[in-house]
């Protein structure tokens, strides 16, 4: 696989390559500043190296194409080359692809590509296993707004590239109608009918979604109509002795019958993902994919 420019259809329809090289860019000059200057004293400017790149653990891997981005932008004469695929697995020990090129523009880019590819590939590690827990059940996993600031739109990729769900990306794409914006609006009623005229008077194509807490406000909800989505926030709980109760979940799974797309949310984890899934609920979201990433272990080791 060529580090070569990346075609259209391996886009994110929320990302282009003007606006990640704008980004690296940002990154690089954050991490480089003025100069690198370790490398600057230490490494003769003609030396030349080759770098392989080491899975040191089982996983997925991710962002590929960013990290050869990097290089690239740091010198467009390196050279990387790719022996997986974005979205592939790799398990420890695997050299997963090379880099070739002036020893000092390796260096200079080998932190930040690293960063990008271990924090991508974690994120889509852990929600490839996730996808595969509930794969039984048809339920499709979503992403969420809980990203790290600067990096949302290579988060959500890396979610995407494990087989995720990308949700929304921020406050424009989505009506999302929480537990504080229902108090603000004076109730469940009146939060809905204020959504559904802001959308019919801007035109917008965007659906609604409407957070509930309790079976009441799944009623009230039904009762009102007019939404797309129904987020179920913590229907499923932890009881006293440790077992999860997914019975109040079952149960609004039931109440809503189809009429509209639901959403679990709160208590997602590896070990209580099937139990969830199980209840009917059409997806799940988990904030943990992008909030608490466990970047998979990779190295890059340079040879003359």
């Amino acid at each position: 696989m060529s580090a070569a420019p990346i075609t259209s259809t391996d886009w994110p329809p929320y990302l282009d390559e003007a606006t990640l090289d704008r980004l690296i860019r940002q990154w690089l000059a954050e991490d480089i500043g003025p100069g690198d200057v370790t490398t600057e004293a230490t490494v003769p400017p003609e030396r030349q190296a080759r770098g392989l790149f080491l899975a040191k653990a089982n996983g997925v891997v991710a962002g590929l194409q960013v990290a050869a981005r990097v290089f690239q932008l740091v010198d467009p004469d390196v050279h990387v080359r790719w022996h997986q695929a974005d979205g592939s697995r790799v398990t420890a020990g695997t050299i997963f692809g090379t880099v070739e090129g002036r020893a000092r523009s390796l260096l200079m880019a080998e932190r930040l590509a690293l960063n990008l590819l271990q924090r991508m590939s974690g994120i889509a590690t852990a929600t490839r296993r996730l996808v595969e827990r509930v794969r039984p059940y048809g339920t499709k996993v979503l992403d969420t707004r809980k990203t790290a600031p600067g990096l949302r739109l290579l988060d959500k990729w890396a979610v995407r590239l494990g087989g995720g769900t990308n949700h929304r990306l921020g406050l424009y794409d989505m009506i999302l109608i929480k537990d504080n914006h229902i108090v603000a609006a004076g109730g469940i009623r009146e939060a809905i009918e204020a959504a559904r005229r802001y959308r019919e008077q801007h035109r917008l194509d965007i659906p609604i979604e409407i957070e509930a807490q309790s079976l009441e406000d799944v009623d009230a909800i039904l009762a009102t109509g007019g939404v797309d989505w129904i987020l179920l926030d913590n229907f499923a709980r932890h009881l006293p002795d440790g077992t999860l109760d997914v019975e109040p979940l079952r149960e609004a799974v039931r109440r809503i019958g189809g009429r509209f797309h639901t959403e679990a949310s709160g208590n997602i984890t590896l070990e209580t993902a099937e139990a969830i899934a199980a209840t009917g609920v059409e997806a799940i979201s988990c904030g943990a994919l992008t909030h608490s990433v466990q970047a998979l272990d990779l190295s890059l080791e340079l040879t003359l």
